[in-house]
């Protein structure tokens, strides 16, 4: 069921037309006075309302309901939606491809988000969460010469992780990097054609991680999960140079 919504203006000073529209939302969707099925007032009096033009209003609203924030019905008006999260990741991926040495910065990120998880799905973990993360273990050995499939299931395994965690905010924040991570992955199953022995370390160390979960011992599975980390990141400073520091492999 929807509801009309009264609003108060919001201060103008400082402010252009679509901030004050998105901060509108913003706040109170994070205080709760807007939810998802709520109807906002007509646009003449939120236009009013907020002190901007209904062609800034209307220009605002179609952003956000690309963004999934809001849906503009006939006939009904404008309602708020719960936003699909999925588009973080095209957003992410737009904002940050163009920046110099990305990768190492969201592996940054990447190494906090699934360590804290990691944790997480220690204590967490379900025993169909258990099943996901052996199947995603079966499959980064059976792809172990494929650098896409391959790249593709140990992203899957580490997302599975993630999920084991129960946590919505790290879920969230690692789909958001997930084509940026793809890639990552499959840049590294890429070094197996310059280190042959990695390829038993990878099963070998995934199976690691995953016994270390199993074993419900948070401690010890974020120690391994960052052994696996820092062993990952020596093999492909050791390919990007070579013998006799020759560049091998890109960064």
């Amino acid at each position: 069921m929807t509801a009309d919504l009264e609003i108060t203006r919001l201060g103008e000073s400082g402010s252009k037309g679509f901030e004050k529209v998105f901060a509108f939302l913003r706040e109170r969707l994070l205080a709760g006075s807007l939810r998802p099925g709520d109807r906002l007032i007509p646009e003449r009096e939120l236009a009013a309302q907020l002190g901007v033009s209904r062609a800034i209003l209307r220009e605002a609203l179609r952003a956000l309901t690309v963004l999934g924030v809001v849906e503009i019905r006939d006939r009904v008006g404008t309602v708020v939606r719960r936003p699909d999260v999925s588009v973080l990741n095209d957003f992410f991926t737009f904002a940050m491809a163009q920046q110099a040495h990305i990768i190492d910065d969201v592996m940054q990120a990447r190494i906090a988000i699934e360590c804290q998880a990691i944790r997480l799905a220690a204590e967490r973990a379900t025993v169909s969460d258990f099943e996901g993360l052996q199947r995603a273990l079966q499959l980064i050995a059976e792809t172990i010469d494929d650098a896409d499939a391959g790249g593709a299931a140990d992203f899957e395994f580490h997302r599975a992780i993630v999920v084991a965690s129960k946590s919505e905010t790290l879920i969230v924040l690692h789909d958001s990097m997930s084509g940026i991570l793809m890639r990552s992955h499959k840049g590294r199953r890429e070094l197996l054609q310059v280190f042959d022995t990695m390829k038993a370390f990878l099963i070998n160390d995934h199976r690691r991680i995953f016994d270390a979960i199993v074993a419900r011992d948070p401690e010890n599975a974020d120690k391994v999960l960052r052994e696996h980390f820092a062993i990952g990141e020596d093999f492909r400073h050791r390919a990007a140079i070579g013998e006799g520091g020759r560049r091998i492999v890109s960064s």
